[in-house]
């Protein structure tokens, strides 16, 4: 992020000055040095505005959803995934402690539980570290898992949400049945392009052939108290029958949402925080005083982005107002715009692998720009794009730095290819739902 930051201001700046050396002054006409210091104040005020904005939205939406999981929801979700993972990933043993992690890490991604889902991430990779028999080198299991983290199945952008809320949007829900399409495309992908890759990429001959699942676990460590008992309470599943219903009725959301999407969305918000506080009453949750528990973080989420929400939107509004992205946009808009993709999002698109703050402030640009607006397809499209793509490379950084692991065989791949389907679906799922 560091890189991108500094060329994005760089090229406002460089951009600016050669429109500056030919400008004739004019009455009223700013030059193109002072509308990039205009830009410059007005952006970084605006992102203070948009932050302070999102701080009641967030606080209500993370309050929600730590009622939920605190009454289990993340464990529900695992048990109904589990005969699922234990087909698609046959080397890890079932009853391991790796597709317990797995599969928690994968239900709080689709909770839009982040903070919930990189520590067990962490936990997994190293479980699955556990199992490699050749330290250094990602084993397929780590590659499909990390492929699948990058694009898993999202029920509940909250985030973005959120973030929609607080532009101003008519409805912000908009985006569930479009992230819900996207995700599973990709996610699809994900798996079929990690199992192909797999066989192009074999793992060689082993680096120390006395490294067992015993000596490798020595690296695993120990996880915190209440990150055991959850991995505890997933152990277990349910019937395949029940797995397959409920993975059924998930798919049916999809043709349901883009007949009556429209209907059924003003009802998505309200339906949902009475359903969080039912499912917590019902499971002996103390509703209120979780919910105001989990209100508190959010609250602190809202005012920590701040300082990224400023970097980004500065960045942004200064290459705006050079007239550098009008240029991008001019020069890229009747290509990407014949397959649905508008020039004025594919920034998005393209920082999204890259830095998930500054997708987000990305994201915040676009949508309160007046010309453009959170309702719009463009708005929706980056939304959505938001919503059901994963910072790749951060998560890359982050699962193999914590096992060391170097040598990354197809992981890379993989994820990048489910980043491009997950564009692709988002793009076809806006245009069924939104046309």
């Amino acid at each position: 992020m560091n890189r991108i930051f500094l060329i994005i201001v760089l090229a406002a700046v460089c951009f600016a000055g050669w429109k500056q050396l030919g400008f004739q002054p004019a009455a009223e006409i700013q030059s193109p040095m002072e509308a990039l210091s205009t830009a410059m104040v007005e952006s970084s005020a605006g992102a203070v505005e948009l932050a302070i904005g999102l701080v009641g939205v967030m606080t209500l939406f993370l309050g929600l959803m730590k009622v939920a999981e605190a009454g289990g929801m993340l464990v529900i979700l695992a048990r109904l995934i589990r005969p699922l993972m234990v087909r698609i990933f046959p080397e890890v043993p079932a009853d391991h402690p790796a597709m317990g992690a797995m599969i928690l890490n994968l239900s709080a991604n689709a909770l839009g539980l982040g903070n919930a889902a990189t520590p067990f991430g962490i936990r997994a990779m190293q479980e699955l570290e556990s199992l490699n028999r050749q330290p250094g080198t990602a084993t397929n299991a780590m590659a499909l898992f990390l492929a699948i983290n990058t694009s898993s199945v999202t029920l509940l952008p909250t985030g973005v949400i959120a973030l929609r809320a607080a532009a101003g949007s008519a409805d912000p829900a908009i985006i569930l049945p479009t992230t819900l399409l996207a995700t599973i495309g990709s996610t699809s992908v994900a798996i079929l392009a990690a199992k192909l890759y797999q066989r192009l990429s074999p793992m060689g001959e082993k680096h120390q052939t006395d490294a067992g699942p015993t000596d490798a676990g020595d690296k695993t460590g120990t996880a915190a108290p209440g990150e055991t008992s959850t991995l505890e309470a997933a152990q277990g599943a349910y019937p395949i029958w029940v797995s397959i219903m409920a993975l059924s009725a998930l798919a049916a959301l999809i043709p349901g949402a883009i007949l009556f999407g429209k209907a059924i969305s003003p009802w998505i918000l309200p339906g949902l925080m009475a359903g969080f506080l039912i499912f917590g009453a019902v499971r002996r949750v103390p509703v209120y005083e979780v919910f105001v528990e989990g209100a508190k973080e959010g609250f602190q989420v809202a005012l920590r982005i701040i300082p990224y929400l400023v970097a980004i939107l500065v960045a942004v509004g200064m290459l705006r107002a050079s007239g550098a992205l009008d240029l991008l946009v001019g020069a890229l808009g009747p290509v990407t715009g014949r397959f649905g993709l508008p020039a004025e999002a594919l920034p998005m698109a393209l920082m999204r692998p890259l830095s998930g703050s500054g997708a987000y402030g990305i994201l915040a640009s676009i949508i309160n720009d007046p010309a453009i607006g959170p309702d719009s397809y463009t708005g929706v499209l980056v939304s959505t794009l938001q919503g059901s793509t994963e910072t790749t490379f951060y998560v890359m950084a982050v699962y193999f730095g914590a096992v060391q692991v170097r040598r990354i065989r197809h992981a890379m791949a993989a994820a990048l290819t489910a980043d491009a389907a997950g564009v692709i679906f988002a793009i076809l799922a806006c245009w069924l739902f939104l046309t």
